[in-house]
């Protein structure tokens, strides 16, 4: 396989469950609003649309089941880009909850986190002047004290009930070089089956620090564990490390994933008015340095997905 030649996947992450709506009046947060920006993300390029859902009411991350039926479906008739459904969540989401809508949906992918972890941003809160909800500032400075949760039993009760019962394909998230290891564990059981997708995580309070060295290490590391040619990665940069982290990835043969989950920010200092945007952004740069773009069809035949068809929604 001439890897040189493969084109480039763009996800889109559109809102998240860690940002909130005081930190960016651009954050999509109703249904509409939603499908909207990853329908606009979808025409700007992105092969793979990552969706959470948020409670119309406040902006708060939900898991109920209702809230993404209001949006998932619309975006599905939409565009014919791969959809991606969490089963990260939040924090403070249990994992029935985190599971409630996939197991509904039965998607083409979900995103799965390959450990339990730090995670946080609550920094951040002391750089919020005005909070326009009650639940924001505690939640935010909250996360200074939990844990995304997620153990061996958890992951392999959501690859069996996902990817064995559904036919459910995963974006591997690994925060840090132990996440390479738990991921070549369940490979080693016979579990997982690639191609894999490995989503690198770069620049979240808790996981790999953004610096160039270490998407060298995870790529050498993932070869020696997987294969070269049974895996590809993609890179994902938190904050002002969007867009170079991605370009260094695409660089090195993989990747990229952009959104309003990852960063608020499109340039120093001015917010992105959509997540459409960084992925107009991101594309062009890819493609002055002579990059192709993948399409949602050529991405799932890169990645062995089932098919937009044999989804549940």
């Amino acid at each position: 396989m001439k890897r040189t030649k493969d084109k480039v996947i763009i996800t889109c992450a559109v809102t998240g469950g860690v940002h909130t709506p005081s930190m960016s009046p651009y954050l999509p947060l109703t249904p509409e609003q939603i499908a909207a920006d990853a329908i606009a993300a979808s025409q700007a390029g992105a092969a793979i649309l990552h969706l959470h859902a948020r409670d119309p009411a406040d902006g708060s991350p939900t898991p109920d089941p209702a809230v993404f039926q209001q949006f998932v479906p619309v975006i599905k008739q939409s565009t014919d880009a791969v959809i991606n459904i969490t089963t990260g969540g939040s924090t403070r989401m249990s994992l029935e909850e985190r599971l409630a809508y996939p197991l509904i949906a039965k998607p083409e992918m979900c995103s799965l986190n390959m450990g339990s972890m730090n995670f946080s941003i609550h920094p951040v809160a002391r750089k919020i002047p005005h909070w326009e909800h009650e639940w924001e500032k505690p939640y935010v400075e909250g996360m200074e004290d939990l844990i995304f949760r997620n153990t061996f039993k958890d992951i392999k009760h959501i690859l069996r009930t996902l990817g064995d019962a559904h036919g459910t394909r995963f974006e591997f998230e690994c925060y840090d070089l132990g996440h390479l290891y738990n991921l070549a564990h369940f490979v080693n059981e016979g579990l997982i089956k690639g191609p894999l997708f490995i989503q690198c995580v770069f620049g979240v309070l808790g996981g790999m620090g953004p610096d160039p060295e270490n998407l060298i290490h995870m790529r050498t590391t993932a070869d020696r564990l997987f294969g070269r040619e049974n895996y590809r990665f993609s890179v994902l940069g938190a904050g002002r490390h969007q867009m170079p982290l991605s370009t260094l990835s695409a660089i090195m043969g993989g990747n990229v994933r952009v959104g309003l989950e990852d960063s608020l920010f499109l340039n120093k200092g001015e917010l992105a008015p959509s997540s459409a945007e960084q992925v107009l952004k991101i594309r062009r740069i890819l493609e002055e340095l002579s990059f192709d773009i993948a399409t949602p069809d050529e991405a799932r035949a890169m990645l062995g997905l089932k098919g937009g068809d044999a989804v549940g929604f």
